[in-house]
């Protein structure tokens, strides 16, 4: 080999070695770009995640209340919770206890019982009327909202369809913040009391408030974004008018 191929054959390795130790130099600064990138996404991801959640936490927090602190309001606004057999679940008969003792506080004046009858053989508000009746709950202080399929619309159709624009909201404890939220999105100056349903349920309570950690997502869209209509509209009533005249 001449001296002239002797030194482009070096020129070659030199080359073939640069590359190969730029490559592998280049390996681990991808990677780390890779993994930043990976790590950016994910915060952000977690960071839109949470925002709902910290959305209905901080809307609700100043009005949640105990039946003793919370101030006087015309309505309640009781949400359903399911029935079985005609009667309410353990979980809705507890709300209904605590809409009973704000009555009888003088807390408020109307129960506006707001649940699901979307079905012939499904009929909340019925059952719930009939539970504050046997609480001692005068018939003239009840109002009955047939169409409260969810708690947006429990919240929308009291203030869009009944005239409410302020009121008590009582449901379980896990639930307040939702649903306290949404209804002061809907345009209610809204205050909630909750039920405790810890010692008794304990499960069914844990899981409730992993629900609302994933409802909360829901909510932010219907009440922070959307502002949708209830499912069902229809035209206004003026039952809690006339039940507060009476």
């Amino acid at each position: 080999m001449t001296a002239r191929g002797s030194r482009a054959t070096g020129a070659r390795l030199r080359r073939l070695l640069g590359a190969g130790f730029g490559a592998a130099r280049r390996a681990p600064l991808a990677a780390l770009r890779r993994w930043r990138l990976t790590l950016g996404v994910v915060g952000l991801l977690g960071l839109l995640a949470a925002a709902p959640w910290a959305w209905v936490q901080a809307t609700s927090a100043p009005y949640r209340l105990t039946a003793a602190e919370v101030p006087e309001t015309p309505v309640a606004l009781v949400l359903g919770a399911g029935i079985r057999d005609g009667r309410p679940t353990p979980f809705l008969a507890g709300r209904l206890d605590v809409a009973a003792d704000l009555y009888h506080r003088g807390k408020v004046k109307v129960l506006l019982v707001s649940g699901d009858n979307s079905r012939p053989d499904y009929d909340e508000p019925t059952a719930m009327r009939n539970y504050l009746l046997r609480q001692g709950v005068p018939d003239s202080a009840i109002v009955s909202d047939y169409a409260g399929l969810d708690t947006w619309d429990s919240c929308a159709r009291a203030n869009r369809i009944f005239g409410v624009t302020s009121a008590t909201v009582v449901t379980q404890r896990f639930h307040l913040p939702r649903a306290v939220a949404l209804c002061r999105a809907a345009g209610i100056e809204a205050y909630g009391v909750g039920h405790d349903t810890w010692g008794a349920r304990s499960s069914t309570t844990l899981y409730g408030y992993f629900r609302e950690s994933v409802a909360s997502v829901k909510a932010f869209w219907d009440g922070a974004v959307t502002k949708r209509d209830p499912r069902f509209l229809g035209p206004q009533e003026s039952g809690v008018t006339r039940a507060l005249e009476s």
